[in-house]
């Protein structure tokens, strides 16, 4: 994060935030609950995934939620753990920033973490956590809109892209509509990171769509 006079202390509190979201965020939930509860390696079924809609689909509805919602949690706890540290050992920085530098880490620690050699999730749920603490409106409108062309579509991954390129412009219109609201440069940075990383993980799926051969959700695989 950047600090208007930068020191050894603050680039080591820095440091500190974001190995602490990133351990966080680290944290393999659907490999964990499909080890836990069916003894299995969720890598090694359907799309190989960790995340929320494979563990839904190899694992069933509960265990995809679960994955789902403490993919949320351990985001949106990682912001807050950032926050935190950022008040106890960066006073003089903005909250935003340390609030932006943990929301990044924890959704790199998701979809790179050190635990299964960074092979990890592709941040969607992780990433929707860490909004909803850092600008909840505009995480709640992307959230919408996800579940809108999802109910159109029946394609997560189409879903997912769009509602994930759409938190930008939320958060940035929410603003425009609060009387001296500030737009930190860091946090809206991070902002676009991740999204970028968001839609960089879905490349497979984005080859699939334009091929013609990605499977919407429920559809029955040809015998």
């Amino acid at each position: 994060m950047p600090p208007a006079k930068l020191s050894l202390d603050m680039v080591l509190a820095s440091l500190l935030i974001a190995v602490a979201a990133y351990l966080l965020g680290s944290v393999p939930i659907g490999y964990l609950l499909i080890r836990i509860f069916r003894h299995q390696d969720i890598r090694q079924a359907g799309s190989g995934n960790i995340g929320a809609t494979n563990v839904l689909r190899s694992g069933g509805k509960g265990l995809g939620a679960a994955t789902f919602l403490l993919d949320v949690l351990k985001g949106s706890a990682a912001v807050g753990l950032g926050a935190l540290l950022g008040g106890w050992l960066l006073p003089q920085c903005p909250i935003r920033d340390a609030e932006a530098l943990a929301a990044l880490a924890a959704v790199l620690g998701h979809i790179f973490p050190v635990w299964l050699h960074f092979r990890g999730g592709k941040g969607v749920a992780t990433g929707f956590g860490v909004f909803l603490v850092a600008s909840p409106l505009a995480a709640l409108a992307a959230i919408s809109l996800f579940a809108l062309i999802f109910a159109l579509s029946r394609y997560v991954s189409v879903a997912s892209i769009l509602a994930a390129a759409s938190f930008p412009l939320f958060a940035w219109l929410l603003i425009r509509m609060q009387a001296g609201a500030n737009r930190p440069p860091f946090f809206i940075a991070v902002q676009i990171a991740v999204v970028l990383l968001i839609i960089a993980k879905h490349h497979q799926n984005i080859r699939r769509l334009f091929a013609g051969t990605e499977s919407r959700f429920g559809a029955k695989k040809p015998a």
